[in-house]
């Protein structure tokens, strides 16, 4: 092979430019010296189907957590293998190998917290997932780094804001769109944002894959790089 026939594919060129952003705050009015990193893995013993099951039970679990390291936001869980899921069964249906491995960021704050663009986008989606465990209120983002697109997930939100988007709506880096949403409408969880880069939206339309199976790791790694880079 002569030198200079191999390219980095776009999704490799993709984690080299976001490493040389220069994002907003997607939550900007957080205090990031008072967050604390949350286990939701099979490691943690206090994740009990009856910790779990009950949303408001769930939320008093979280806020122990957080109160216990001193913290007001908890985050943490990207590529984690989480039982949390276990919830919510049906939320994957019944056939193929169990999702239990979380392709986003999830910052665990109080509801009515303000989501900002972290770049300069268009709105490619809004969409309500509704359903136990789901995203519920749903925005995807567009974005563009040297004529290389991609997008943001931001899940979980409230309704009232989600409601006043439109899709190809621009929005400024550093501009509120959105608010962290309250259980039961952000689809029956404690208060979070689920925050997740996508290199390909591989055809979806108003949700994409935010779990996946452990199996699948390499795959949906290489698709959805480490949201740290723009959080």
């Amino acid at each position: 092979m002569r030198p200079g026939w191999w390219l980095p594919s776009p999704l490799m060129l993709l984690a080299d430019l976001l490493r040389r952003a220069a994002p907003a705050p997607v939550l900007p009015t957080l205090d990031p010296t008072r967050a604390a990193r949350l286990d939701f893995t099979a490691a943690n013993p206090r994740l009990t189907p009856e910790n779990l099951r009950d949303t408001a039970t769930f939320a008093r679990l979280v806020e122990e957590m957080l109160a216990e390291q001193g913290a007001t936001t908890g985050w943490g869980g990207y590529l984690e293998d989480r039982v949390i899921y276990r919830r919510s069964p049906a939320l994957f249906g019944a056939a193929g190998p169990v999702r239990s491995l979380h392709l986003g960021i999830d910052v665990w704050c109080p509801a009515a917290t303000p989501v900002a663009a972290p770049l300069a986008a268009t709105v490619e989606s809004v969409q309500d997932n509704a359903g136990f465990g789901d995203y519920g209120p749903t925005v995807i983002l567009r974005h563009q780094l040297e004529a290389l697109p991609f997008w943001t997930l931001y899940g979980h939100l409230g309704r009232a804001e989600t409601a006043r988007l439109r899709p190809d709506q621009a929005l400024a880096a550093g501009e509120v769109f959105a608010t962290v949403g309250p259980w039961p409408e952000n689809g029956d969880w404690p208060p979070h944002l689920h925050f997740q880069i996508i290199g390909d939206l591989l055809g979806h339309h108003g949700n994409f894959p935010g779990v996946a199976a452990p199996a699948e790791r390499e795959r949906w790694a290489a698709v959805c790089p480490d949201p740290t880079l723009l959080l």
